[in-house]
């Protein structure tokens, strides 16, 4: 029996509220259990689990470290490295998708305090906020742009110009908080006894297993990718497998389950029946407040049934993976992968006056665009 993830398990607060939720919930809806399978979208637990013994794996093989002291060398400044780190964070987001270019940056920004001291958790909420504004921009940067992309007929050149003055202001804002919530200290750097070194078989095993789960995911054969992969770390490197934080898991399935009994609400159903004769300022505060609640992927997908792929849409969705937790799942993958508790609610220090900015401002550049 695997003893340290029955205690994950057992401290995992998150995981305990959405469960209470899923029973309150069911109180109110008929209760079909049988039903919750198909609620739980698992691809996208599949692909997170291929993501997780992949990032788990260069972390394992010390490629993280090598890189992160080369790179803390580079800079002087906490700032220039925090300005530095959210840029990646935003620019891997526009063409890798936001979760993806989390699993990039949040390890090596882990591995980056073993070499210089560095506001680390700060450093990882500006990054999280920096992968939802970046991924908005391009038709691939999140799966909510995917599916408007889809129905709205745009080229994929005319939905970025249609996102780029919301991408502009929301990266424009994020430097210039990052700017001031940094310090322009000079980087205090820390001796090690030895240089760092990296397992060159496990860093080429794990560039194969990325390019084959690459080929899996696009044949739509993710299972048979995944169980290549778990095999394949099984035999090349057991603890990669026994590292990764798999209640993880746990806590996307009970979201979708959380999601799919509230939206089986009467109410809610009330609601969005009358979705499609709101104002431009009515839709938009319900795409952002409703994104706050089931996340900004299953509001999209509710709303494109009552109104067209619009850019106050596309907007206001994006714009609703800021504020709460529940926004954008990639919060959610960047404070889990921290693994430090305080910055749960540091998080929302930073991303509730940025959803209040973002909903102001974004709508004023839709009215005069």
């Amino acid at each position: 029996m695997n003893l340290p993830f029955l205690h994950a398990l057992a401290r995992d607060r998150f995981l305990h509220l959405l469960i209470i939720i899923a029973i309150i919930l069911s109180l109110f809806v008929p209760f079909t259990p049988e039903r919750w399978p198909a609620a739980v979208d698992w691809h996208t637990i599949i692909t997170l689990s291929g993501l997780m013994l992949l990032t788990k794996g260069v972390e394992r093989s010390g490629c993280f470290d090598v890189l992160g002291r080369k790179m803390a060398r580079r800079f002087v400044t906490v700032r220039q490295l925090a300005l530095f780190m959210l840029c990646a964070a935003a620019l891997l987001s526009t063409f890798l998708t936001n979760d993806v270019a989390l699993f990039i940056v949040v390890p090596l920004t882990l591995t980056l305090k073993k070499w210089c001291e560095i506001p680390v958790n700060r450093l990882i909420i500006f990054e999280a906020l920096a992968v939802n504004a970046g991924s908005l921009l391009t038709p691939i940067g999140n799966p909510q742009n995917i599916l408007l992309w889809g129905r709205s007929g745009l080229s994929f050149p005319a939905f970025i110009w249609q996102m780029l003055p919301l991408a502009l202001s929301m990266m424009i804002t994020l430097l210039v908080l990052c700017w001031l919530a940094f310090p322009s200290q000079a980087l205090q750097f820390r001796s090690g006894d030895k240089l760092p070194q990296w397992q060159r078989r496990l860093v080429w095993g794990c560039l194969f297993f990325y390019l084959l789960f690459l080929v899996a995911l696009e044949t739509k054969q993710e299972l048979w990718g995944l169980g290549i992969l778990f095999i394949g770390f099984l035999i090349v490197a057991r603890e990669v497998v026994l590292k990764v934080d798999w209640s993880l898991l746990l806590v996307f399935i009970a979201m979708f389950i959380d999601v799919h009994l509230l939206t089986q609400l009467p109410v809610l159903h009330s609601l969005l029946e009358r979705v499609g004769g709101l104002s431009p300022l009515q839709l938009w505060l319900t795409a952002i407040g409703l994104s706050q609640v089931i996340s900004n992927v299953p509001s999209t997908i509710l709303l494109l049934n009552y109104v067209p792929p619009s850019a106050l849409l596309a907007w206001a969705v994006n714009i609703g993976g800021f504020g709460l937790l529940p926004g954008s799942l990639a919060n959610l993958i960047a404070l889990r992968m921290a693994g430090n508790r305080r910055i749960w609610w540091r998080f929302h220090l930073y991303s509730l006056p940025l959803l209040v900015w973002a909903a102001l401002v974004g709508y004023g550049l839709f009215l005069v665009s």
